[in-house]
């Protein structure tokens, strides 16, 4: 799956997933053969943290 580049988007892009698709971060990876430590690196550049609690990115 090709991923959108811009970290905004992409945010917007896998909060939207994880809401409407997957129950966990790892299924969403999983389905879409990308590596979570590099996603959580992209989102966390610009402030942003997996919450399991809430399956979203805070």
């Amino acid at each position: 799956m090709n991923l959108p580049k811009d970290p905004v988007i992409l945010l917007s892009f896998v909060n939207t997933k994880l809401r409407d698709q997957y129950p966990s971060l790892e299924e969403f990876c999983k389905s879409c053969s990308i590596s979570q430590e590099e996603l959580t690196a992209s989102l966390s550049a610009i402030g942003y943290y997996y919450q399991r609690e809430t399956n979203q990115f805070l």
